[in-house]
């Protein structure tokens, strides 16, 4: 779903042009340069084809462009001259039906009042505002000093992951708010060599009768996906080394399968960052795909593969997003180090550039529904959480991707409830 560009607002044009023979020029010119009105969705701006408006004290906004930001289904009948809405939300089926010029709706097949009727302007059907929080749940605001329509989306479900550090045993408990777990366990090395026992990422001890076998079988026996993350570096052409050598290429391969195995994984992440920096894009880009593609005939259909890449909008040019897509069961959109180097924690990520990310990803051939949006909870607060989750709603994504889970309990419980507050876990 594509954002469109926000029009001239036409009833504020016709009053301007009734009144230019009774007043003076500077004042005309002075109504003709009234801001206009402004949307806002999960602190994000929407744009349209058809400008919002206000008539007789009620706020108008075109019921397309902002149903679909929301995942509201909507048809159009010209006949009739109605627009049928259908939102799914929490396992309730929603079913409205709106004419033009009529103050009548129709609501599950209920008769409901409306403040005003729903208008036709500029080839789109406008609705008053109010509408959308009393028949789809959506929090609705108006700021005159700004001549601003805000706007909060409802919950939805969708797939939720969390990447688990290699000592979170305390954060066990919060595994049943995702729908699968990356556990970071396992790296490719400076040297080149997949590994389960390195510094940063290994296997970690067990703790009583608690194992990282039973922490799996545990996930798994919940429905909770569980993923072996493989992280790897190019920081000095290491990860390079691994992607052109057919023999560590194999080895490393190997390993992962018999990580997979031994442990009950149902899926890996690829986490190989650092890619297109330095060296030839393009190369890079045929290096990932080939050691991809080899990955997934070695492994068992059943088991998942996703890959944690960088925005389209960053440094890190060595992907081919659309062929990875094909190859993997969905990526991890990393829309986050946007704050420069030795920003501070919890300096919320810019949502234009998150927004960029996102419509880019889409824009280079990979499905919506393959898009996991990758939010950095240590950059985010309370307040800004939902942003994101909210863009990932507005683009219909198949859900988001957190690091880490262990940072939901770090900083705040607030920061669990502003995210059940936007997103569940889909059932």
């Amino acid at each position: 779903m594509f954002i469109q560009r926000t029009g001239k607002i036409a009833v504020a044009a016709a009053m301007v042009i009734s009144m230019m023979g009774s007043i003076p020029a500077t004042q005309s010119q002075k109504l003709q340069a009234a801001p206009a009105i402004s949307v806002q969705l999960d602190h994000v701006p929407l744009t349209f084809d058809a400008a919002p408006r206000i008539d007789k004290g009620v706020t108008y906004v075109p019921f397309r462009t902002v149903g679909e930001a929301l995942g509201i289904g909507i048809s159009w009948n010209n006949k009739t001259q109605t627009m049928t809405a259908v939102n799914t939300s929490k396992g309730k089926t929603t079913k409205v039906v709106l004419q033009v010029g009529s103050k009548t709706a129709t609501v599950n097949g209920e008769k409901v009042n409306l403040p005003a009727a729903p208008v036709q302007r500029e080839g789109r059907v406008l609705i008053p505002l109010s509408s959308f929080s009393s028949q789809f749940d959506v929090r609705t605001g108006w700021d005159q000093a700004t001549r601003t329509v805000s706007m909060v989306s409802p919950q939805r479900e969708m797939h939720l992951r969390a990447f688990y550090a290699v000592k979170a045993y305390h954060e066990i408990d919060l595994l049943p708010s995702m729908n699968s777990v990356a556990f970071g366990w396992s790296r490719i090395d400076r040297d080149g060599t997949f590994t389960l026992e390195g510094k940063e990422y290994q296997v970690p001890a067990a703790a009583g009768e608690v194992t990282p076998k039973s922490i799996v079988a545990d996930a798994a026996s919940q429905q909770i996906q569980p993923s072996l993350m493989v992280y790897a570096l190019d920081g000095n052409g290491e990860l390079t080394k691994v992607l052109g050598d057919s023999t560590l290429r194999q080895k490393s391969i190997e390993g992962i399968q018999a990580a997979i195995q031994e442990y009950g994984f149902g899926g890996v992440v690829l986490d190989f960052e650092g890619l297109g920096f330095k060296l030839d894009a393009v190369e890079q880009q045929q290096l990932l795909n080939q050691y991809v593609k080899q990955l997934r005939e070695s492994l068992p259909q059943e088991i998942a593969i996703s890959l944690a890449v960088p925005p389209l909008n960053s440094a890190y040019k060595g992907y081919d997003y659309k062929t990875l897509a094909t190859l993997a069961d969905d990526l991890i959109i990393m829309a986050y180090q946007y704050n420069p180097a030795g920003t501070k924690a919890q300096v919320a990520e810019p949502n234009s550039l998150v927004n960029q990310a996102i419509a880019l990803a889409l824009k280079a051939g990979v499905p919506k529904e393959k898009i996991l949006l990758g939010i950095n909870i240590n950059s985010e607060t309370p307040a800004s959480v939902g942003d994101k989750l909210g863009l990932a709603k507005r683009y219909d994504l198949k859900g988001a991707a957190f690091w880490r889970l262990g940072l939901f309990r770090t900083y705040s419980a607030d920061m669990q409830s502003a995210v059940q507050a936007s997103v569940i876990k889909e059932e």
